[in-house]
C-alpha cells in the first residue's frame, strides 16, 4: 500500500479528531490570558496556573490509563476520557471565580490525560513502517493544524468574552460516541501477568536513547509551554500592544510553518537521518527564542515565530515515530503513556521555571530560559540518541 492509501482508512480520521481535542485544552485558551488576568485581577505567574491545573494530572494518571488500556483495550480508555473532557472544559464557561475555574480545569486535565498517548499509540497500532512515518507526519500536521486554528479562533472568540472560548470541549463528546461506533482497530490480548507485563515495558524502557528522547521531549515541552505559549502572548501585548485576535493570528504563523513541514515528514525522513532531524529542531529552538528575547517589531518577531514552527515540524514526529517503533503492541500503550507523561510534566513545569525567570528579570529572561533550555537538548541528543536499535524495531 502506498503512503497515500491510509487515507482510505476511517480510523485514521477519528485519530486525528482525538488530536484535535488534545490540543484543544490549551492552545484555545492562551490568547485570552490577557483578558482572563484584567478579569480576575491576577498576575501572569496565576494565569499560568490553568495550564498548570490542566497538565498536571497527566503526570500522575497517563501511566495508569496505558496500563489499562493495554490490559482491556484503547476504547475502555479513550471514549470515558473524552466524555470528561468534554464535560468539565464545557462547565469552565459559568464559573465566576477563578480558583473553581482552576478545580474545573484540574477534571478537564483528567480527561485529556489519555490523549496525547492514545492518538500515537493508535497510529503505532493500526500502521507499519514507512505507512506509520508518513501517518505520525501527517498526525503531526492535524496537531499543527489545530495548534495554528485554536489560537486564532480562541483570539476571535475572546472579542466576544473570555468565557465562550470553552464552548469548544464539548465537541469531545460526539467524537467520543464516534469512537464507539466506528473505531475498528486491534486490541491487545495481554494473557501474562503482571509481573511478565511490567518486565517487558522496563525492558522497552530502559534504553539509553529511549532515556534520552524522553529528556528531550521533557525539555521541548518546557519551552514550548513556558517560553512560548505562557510569555509569548504576554510580549506582544507589552512590546506591540497587541489584542487578543493578533496574538492568535502571530501563533498561528508558527502552527501553519509546523503543519506544513511536519506533513512531509515522509520525505524529510529520506533526507535527514532521525539524529540530524532532532539537532535541526534543537537548533531551530536556540535560534528562535533569542530572537524572541529582544524583538521588537511584527517582522522579527514573525522570523522567529517561523524559525521555532520549522524546528517544531521537524523534532515532535520524528520523536514520535522515533518512540513508537521501540515497543510492541502488548506493552505499547503504557510506554508511549510514559512518554506522555514526561510531555505532561514539561507542560506542567514549563510554566512555573519559567515564571521564576520572568518574575527575576522580565521577559527577555523568559526567553533566554528557552534558548538555554534548547542548548541543553543538544548536549543530550549527542551523548544519549542513536538510532541502530530503533532500525531493529522496524
Amino acid at each position: 500500500m502506498s503512503e497515500t492509501s491510509v487515507f482510505k482508512n476511517r480510523n485514521l480520521f477519528i485519530i486525528f479528531g482525538v488530536t484535535l481535542i488534545a490540543m484543544m485544552g490549551v492552545a484555545s485558551i492562551t490568547p485570552a490570558f490577557p483578558d482572563i488576568i484584567r478579569y480576575f485581577d491576577i498576575s501572569p505567574q496565576q494565569v499560568g496556573g490553568l495550564i498548570v491545573a490542566f497538565t498536571l494530572p497527566g503526570i500522575f494518571l497517563t501511566p495508569f490509563t496505558g496500563i489499562l488500556a493495554d490490559r482491556y483495550g484503547r476504547k475502555i480508555v479513550l471514549v470515558p476520557s473524552l466524555f470528561l473532557f468534554g464535560l468539565a472544559g464545557f462547565a469552565c464557561m459559568f464559573t465566576k471565580d477563578f480558583y473553581w475555574l482552576l478545580v474545573l480545569r484540574f477534571f478537564q486535565g483528567i480527561g485529556a490525560s489519555s490523549l496525547s498517548s492514545m492518538n500515537i499509540t493508535l497510529v503505532g497500532d493500526l500502521f507499519e513502517g514507512k505507512q506509520r512515518t508518513a501517518v505520525m507526519g501527517y498526525n503531526a500536521s492535524v496537531l499543527s493544524i489545530a495548534t495554528a486554528s485554536y489560537p486564532a479562533l480562541g483570539g476571535v472568540i475572546a472579542i466576544l468574552g473570555w468565557q465562550y472560548i470553552f464552548a469548544l470541549p464539548i465537541l469531545a463528546i460526539p467524537l467520543g460516541l464516534c469512537v464507539i461506533r466506528c473505531l475498528n482497530n486491534p486490541e491487545p490480548k495481554n494473557k501474562s501477568n503482571l509481573r511478565s507485563y511490567f518486565g517487558k515495558v522496563w525492558k522497552t524502557i530502559n534504553r539509553k536513547t529511549v532515556w534520552g528522547l524522553l529528556i528531550i521531549n521533557f525539555i521541548i515541552f518546557l519551552i514550548l509551554y513556558g517560553s512560548y505559549l505562557t510569555y509569548f502572548p504576554l510580549m506582544l501585548e507589552n512590546r506591540l500592544g497587541a489584542e487578543s485576535y493578533q496574538i492568535g493570528l502571530m501563533m498561528s504563523l508558527m502552527s501553519i510553518t509546523t503543519a506544513g513541514v511536519s506533513s512531509q515528514l515522509g520525505r524529510i525522513n529520506q533526507w535527514l537521518g532521525l539524529k540530524k532531524q532532532l539537532i535541526f529542531g534543537s537548533s531551530a529552538y536556540l535560534i528562535a527564542t533569542l530572537i524572541m528575547m529582544t524583538a521588537g517589531d511584527y517582522a522579527v518577531v514573525g522570523l522567529g515565530v517561523i524559525i521555532f514552527g520549522l524546528g517544531h515540524g521537524v523534532i515532535i514526529p520524528s520523536i514520535q515515530n522515533m518512540m513508537v517503533g521501540f515497543a510492541g503492541i502488548s506493552e505499547r500503550a503504557a510506554f508511549m503513556s510514559l512518554n506522555s507523561m514526561v510531555l505532561r510534566g514539561g507542560q506542567t513545569f514549563g510554566p512555573l521555571m519559567v515564571g521564576l525567570f520572568y518574575a527575576l528579570k522580565g521577559l527577555e529572561a523568559a526567553f533566554l530560559s528557552g534558548a538555554i533550555l534548547a542548548g541543553i537538548m543538544l548536549v543530550i541528543i549527542f551523548l544519549m540518541v542513536g538510532t541502530e536499535d530503533h532500525k531493529t524495531r522496524h
